[in-house]
């Protein structure tokens, strides 16, 4: 939800942070055997960590609400102070875990303690001035988190919690919440079959239904059709290949975090691939390549697997296997600007398409210690593209990838969340580390410039974004079922047989309900699949050549032959609606 514009003096992560305070004096005076640990601000709102023996219950939390109310209507000012180390140690002897942290908080670095009430905490600062100035507060839940995010140290209880400058604020965040639940991939994944991960085979791994395997695939064709005219080349590389290949990269040494480990064969060492661009890579290395050759472009929608804990998985959005729409590109660096602008509009191109339009984008830097000669010619094509189509940007330093700098597409959905799609990477690294090379007119050999890009970033994650973004019910050309032939009676069926083969021919998705059911039900039951059309067919129907349409989203049922049907289908295929 985009955050409203106020004149405060105190920020919203300020703010949040202020009310995370409020709750640990809250607990303190609730619950004594309650050890407060952090609590910093995030994005919506803001957590505190407790070590506590005893579970907190609904009831708790409902308690502890009330009494962060009170403490703001107080409005108790925020005071601060420093203090030495020793200090900070003996007002925390009680607590090991804010002991902990006085203790290896850097020399030089001041130490500072705030208090609000009866309530001081060990913090660096970054408050509301008052409690007061918590407009509206709401306590969400309660999750387990490990003390400092190792497994091994003890398990503590994080309450979460949102903080806002006003109750209409806050209401409308606890209703973009509501309808974030209803529009959940997860839940209407099972609810409409459109895919499944399935325990026997592990987590992280997506098995697509034929519903969802059929808007994957008109996701891939649309893909597929920029790529082609625009010059791309389909390639195919291997699932699994040598250990060695990933050690020439760097990704062994940058990425083995997010690698699966080793498989040993005839002592030999492999990987299930991470990524998809040293494949590439090698079919660019496999004959000599002239100047006149390039731009070279693959493309190729290449599964990858990377390792991630089971704790952060999460639907599609976040698996160990995926496939993304990747392509790399080989260029002159005189080509450079002109190949990352045709990108970047192939990239809004896509976005509109499906749906997508509003947009942030973000040139991410690489990390100083990464940094080369090379990083200011890449940022620079990055902001020429971006102000050569008038698109404003904000700057992530340090968010590169650990062989260049790249530009970030963040899309926000129908009810306002960010999601991070598709991205484009300048790279001069990785073709030194492969001694690529190409013929140029002077006779001499030069090194290309490599482009990575993969615009919906993964189909699996791109296909959860446009789930919720449509809350299920795909416009007509993406919907898996177009239509669907109901028919009032068992008398009508065979003609409910001949409408569908009509429009099958014609390249619509269509079915036929053959159930015994009633047509109430059956017309119930194909709302809650969302399906755009359902065509009910009785005697008159068939007796007529027509259809009546119940069109999804529209009280008004209207009668027509099924040729003007099929026609105001198509135009809606042709027009992306």
């Amino acid at each position: 939800m985009p955050e409203a514009l106020h004149d405060h003096a105190t920020n919203l992560p300020e703010l949040r942070h202020t009310a995370a305070h409020v709750l640990a004096y809250a607990v303190q005076e609730l619950f004594p055997d309650a050890k407060p640990t952090i609590g910093p601000a995030i994005e919506n709102g803001f957590y505190y960590d407790f070590a506590r023996e005893t579970p907190f219950t609904p009831e708790d939390i409902e308690r502890l609400e009330a009494r962060m109310n009170e403490i703001i209507k107080a409005n108790y000012e925020m005071t601060g102070r420093e203090v030495s180390r020793p200090e900070a140690i003996e007002t925390f002897s009680a607590n090991p875990f804010k002991v902990e942290i006085a203790r290896e908080i850097p020399e030089g670095e001041p130490i500072t303690l705030y208090t609000i009430g009866a309530f001081t905490d060990l913090c660096r600062g970054g408050h509301a001035h008052t409690t007061g100035e918590i407009g509206a507060v709401k306590l969400m839940n309660v999750a387990g988190a490990y003390w400092r995010g190792d497994e091994k140290n003890p398990m503590l209880q994080r309450i979460y919690g949102t903080a806002w400058y006003s109750q209409d604020e806050l209401a409308a965040y606890l209703h973009q919440i509501e309808e974030a639940h209803k529009r959940d991939h997860r839940k209407l994944g099972v609810e409409l079959d459109l895919f499944s991960i399935e325990e026997d085979a592990g987590g992280g791994l997506v098995f697509w239904h034929p519903k969802g395997a059929t808007v994957r695939g008109i996701v891939e064709q649309f893909i597929r059709e920029g790529l082609r005219e625009r010059g791309y080349q389909p390639v195919v590389t291997p699932h699994v290949v040598s250990e060695k290949l990933y050690e020439i990269s760097g990704h062994l040494e940058n990425y083995q975090h997010g690698m699966f480990g080793p498989l040993e064969v005839e002592e030999q060492r492999f990987r299930l691939k991470p990524m998809n661009c040293p494949g590439h890579i090698l079919i660019y290395r496999s004959h000599l390549r002239s100047y006149r050759d390039l731009p070279i472009r693959f493309s190729e929608f290449g599964t990858v697997y990377r390792y991630e804990r089971s704790g952060v998985l999460h639907g599609l959005t976040r698996v160990r296997g995926f496939t993304q729409d990747d392509a790399h590109l080989f260029c002159t660096p005189d080509q450079l600007q002109s190949e990352f602008e045709q990108t970047l509009d192939e990239a809004l191109r896509l976005m509109k398409a499906f749906g997508f339009t509003d947009f942030e984008y973000f040139l991410s830097t690489r990390e100083a210690h990464l940094r080369g000669e090379t990083d200011p010619i890449a940022e620079e094509a990055i902001r020429k593209a971006l102000e050569r189509y008038g698109l404003p940007y904000g700057i992530d330093e340090g968010g590169g990838a650990f062989y260049g700098p790249k530009l970030d597409i963040n899309v926000r959905d129908a009810i306002g969340r960010k999601w991070q799609l598709g991205t484009v990477q300048v790279d001069f690294v990785l073709p030194q580390r492969f001694d690529l090379k190409y013929r140029a007119s002077d006779g001499h050999d030069h090194r290309p410039v490599m482009i990575h890009r993969a615009l919906a970033g993964s189909m699996e994650r791109f296909f959860g974004i446009l789930v919720e973004h449509f809350g299920g019910a795909f416009p007509a050309w993406l919907a898996p079922v177009q239509a669907v032939l109901a028919p009032i009676s068992e008398h009508q069926l065979d003609y409910a047989r001949e409408v569908a083969a009509q429009l099958r021919a014609q390249g619509l998705r269509i079915d036929v309900d053959e159930s015994n059911e009633k047509l109430g039900y059956k017309i119930r039951h194909w709302k809650t699949q969302k399906v755009p059309y359902i065509l009910v067919v009785g005697k008159q129907e068939a007796a007529d050549g027509t259809v009546n349409v119940n069109e999804r989203g529209i009280d008004e049922k209207r009668t027509i032959p099924v040729a003007e049907f099929a026609t105001e289908l198509l135009r809606k295929i042709e027009a992306q609606a």
